[in-house]
């Protein structure tokens, strides 16, 4: 096997490792990296691939982790996208690590969180918060082959994922921890935990701190690693639970300073949030859409998308793709400006999950009877219907994001931005894979930053494309259909931010808060909306399948659904755009690429 990334070469790399225990050669931007996992996993419905979905499904039956497929992902040095460069890994931005990720969504959720993402999930707190040896410790760990996961603190709104907390109270030499979490991925075979420990009473903002756990730093009797928890979802995942009985923590374990765990958490949920929904959520999104694009292809009349299922197939085409503007203009905020990602990541994560949600319920209903199969050509949407909730954590990843969100409507009641120049996002954000971006986990932050840069600024954006539209309309009739609706989106943020303003003149606070989670339903859809229109308008016609991301089609398709489920009236959309949309995505299916916006050539 040739050990060097494929990207745009056209050949393929043989399923499965090669000879020898040898680590894999790997170099390259984030892009090449992607394509090298997807050449490396090889084609998913080949016969004889150990890691196609026939071994997957196998797994996943058995309640089992594919382990030749995790073997071969260790090989490939995973857990080096996790750790900085600066620390001896790969990971410089996020949005090249979602790239990373996305073939391994595209196959099997649960391997993308418990053979990977659920790594950064933990360490991001030591890279945001840790000292100079937790961070270099925790590095080696996972460069290594060791394995690090999360305890998370309890929320209000808790599934059983993130029910049950660890309590620390101090004790010579540090603290001693009790407690225990019955669902925690990775519980039984990790060798670190990153926990978030309760240390003062109340649910204060000082109420908790957070501990790396090593576990050889900790006395055996004071550590029982409870039996697997059976899940409905991500079944091949290892989840666990553990138990801390008086368990000696030397002082040293503390990653930052007491009580700064619930700030800590916002700051690094940030990252988990973006990744989640430009990784797991859009790859495993795409896939879903594959197999109802190959369910048509098997069907009698064959691969000719007319009559409802090419509306359906074309429409959530347009959704994924509009959800991946989003997604990546969220990941590359984290890139270019961290500080200001904390309303954004919520929006995203909030927004992504939803539409996508909707999205496979469609895709169910053209795959019918094939949407139960389980065997290897079509089990894999089974799989995703259970597997992409869990990956959204369902109504407690709901709650969670509306708990930032819902109090940032409030600078929309006080938006100075509205009809100025000058506020815009920048261009920067809205290049899908354009030149390489890093993030400082140490920027992030726990407050909203200046607007103009987060989600205010993509409002902003969103008024700019609309002038802009009104400038070109004159292209033809799809053009003008596209500004047409620009401009009622336009008038559909004024109106939010006068929504705003009514909302918190009321005295009432409590009774604020079904209002606000309707506002929040629209707030996050105009977001879509800005990232779909500044997606299509920064996008290079010139380069290979960006033709398609220049043109009016997708978007009008886009906002037009989005219109129609904040219940505006919208204009039909002009002849022909539905069709050509799908002979588009019939074309990406027939030529192996991904449906998301890089369309890169599949295995």
């Amino acid at each position: 096997m040739n050990d060097s990334p494929t990207a745009g070469t056209g050949t393929s790399v043989a399923a499965g490792p090669p000879a020898g225990p040898r680590p894999l050669r790997v170099s390259g931007d984030g892009s090449a990296r992607a394509q090298y996992v997807e050449d490396l996993l090889g084609d998913p419905f080949a016969a004889g691939n150990p890691h196609g979905q026939r071994a997957l499904l196998t797994a996943d039956e058995r309640r089992e982790a594919p382990a030749a497929t995790e073997e071969l992902l260790d090989r490939f040095g995973l857990a080096a996208e996790f750790v900085p460069k600066t620390l001896g890994g790969r990971l410089t931005g996020v949005e090249g690590l979602a790239q990373v990720l996305r073939p391994v969504f595209r196959r099997d959720v649960a391997l993308g969180f418990g053979a990977g993402m659920t790594a950064l999930f933990a360490a991001s707190v030591v890279w945001a918060a840790g000292d100079e040896r937790q961070r270099r410790d925790t590095a080696l760990r996972l460069l290594g082959g060791g394995r690090i996961t999360i305890l998370h603190r309890e929320f209000a709104h808790a599934n059983a994922i993130l029910r049950g907390e660890y309590t620390a109270r101090p004790a010579p030499g540090g603290y001693r921890v009790d407690g225990r979490k019955e669902v925690v991925i990775n519980a039984d075979r990790a060798d670190a935990f990153v926990a978030y420990v309760r240390t003062a009473p109340g649910d204060g903002p000082d109420s908790h701190s957070v501990f790396l756990l090593d576990t050889g730093r900790l006395p055996a009797s004071a550590v029982h690693r409870l039996p697997r928890a059976r899940t409905h979802g991500m079944r091949g995942a290892h989840y666990a639970g553990l138990e801390l009985d008086h368990c000696p923590v030397p002082a040293d374990a503390l990653v930052g300073q007491l009580g700064e765990g619930v700030s800590l958490s916002l700051r690094t949920f940030q990252v988990s949030r973006a990744l989640v929904s430009g990784g797991a959520l859009v790859g495993g999104m795409d896939s879903a859409l594959r197999y109802a694009v190959r369910a048509v292809s098997e069907s009698r009349r064959g691969l000719v998308l007319h009559g409802r299922r090419g509306r359906v197939l074309a429409g959530v085409f347009a959704d994924l793709l509009a959800c991946d503007s989003l997604a990546v203009t969220g990941l590359r905020l984290l890139d270019l400006a961290p500080e200001h990602a904390l309303v954004p990541s919520a929006a995203v994560k909030y927004a992504v999950s939803a539409l996508l949600h909707e999205d496979l319920d469609e895709l169910a209903a053209v795959l019918g009877a094939r949407g139960y199969d389980r065997g290897p050509a079509y089990g894999g949407f089974q799989k995703l219907v259970r597997d992409l909730p869990v990956a959204g954590l369902g109504h407690a990843g709901t709650a969670d994001t509306q708990a930032v969100l819902v109090p940032h409507l409030s600078t929309l009641a006080h938006a100075t931005w509205r009809g100025e120049a000058g506020h815009e996002a920048p261009a920067a954000l809205f290049t899908p894979g354009g030149g390489d971006t890093a993030l400082d986990f140490r920027r992030l932050d726990a407050e909203p930053r200046d607007p103009h840069n987060g989600c205010d600024g993509l409002l902003a954006t969103l008024l700019g494309a609309a002038g802009r539209l009104d400038g070109i309309r004159g292209r033809g009739p799809r053009w003008a259909a596209l500004a047409d609706l620009a401009r009622l989106f336009a008038a559909e943020v004024h109106s939010l931010a006068e929504r705003c303003v009514t909302l918190f003149r009321r005295p009432d606070a409590g009774a604020r808060a079904p209002a606000a989670y309707v506002l929040v339903d629209r707030y996050c859809l105009l977001l879509a909306a800005a990232s779909t229109l500044a997606v299509r308008e920064n996008a290079d016609p010139g380069t290979a399948d960006a033709g398609l991301l220049a043109e009016p089609d997708w978007a009008l398709l886009a906002l037009t659904r989005f219109g129609r489920r904040l219940g505006l009236e919208v204009p039909d959309l002009p002849d022909g755009v539905t069709q050509d949309l799908a002979a588009r995505l019939v074309d990406r299916y027939r030529r192996g690429r991904s449906f998301d916006l890089y369309g890169m050539r599949l295995a």
